[in-house]
């Protein structure tokens, strides 16, 4: 295998890596929390259900997290966001250079 390929089937195993965290990650939340919102609505107890609550969604937040890297989905600083941010920075410095010429 050249090296072409063989940097072509790293970048592919590291990818597939990363798709298979998440959905291990989130197939342990989808059981785990399964369990927890069955013990919720068999338990009458406020406490707890306010407890697993919480835990429920914390869990989600962290899970959304991770989504968000694996998929490449960042509404706050993604691609565009760097993008501008790439430009704007080129933009300074070549209004600095001219002030120089």
């Amino acid at each position: 295998m050249d090296s072409l390929n063989k940097d072509k089937y790293n970048r592919a195993k590291k990818r597939i890596d990363e798709l298979k965290g998440f959905y291990i990650h989130l197939s342990i939340y989808v059981v785990v929390n399964t369990f927890i919102l069955i013990n919720i609505y068999l338990n009458t107890e406020t406490f707890w259900q306010w407890e697993h609550f919480i835990t429920l969604v914390a869990w989600g937040i962290g899970v959304l997290f991770h989504a968000s890297k694996t998929f490449g989905f960042n509404p706050f600083l993604g691609k565009d966001w760097e993008e501008r941010q790439i430009k704007k920075y080129m933009d300074e410095d070549k209004e600095e250079m001219n002030k120089y010429k």
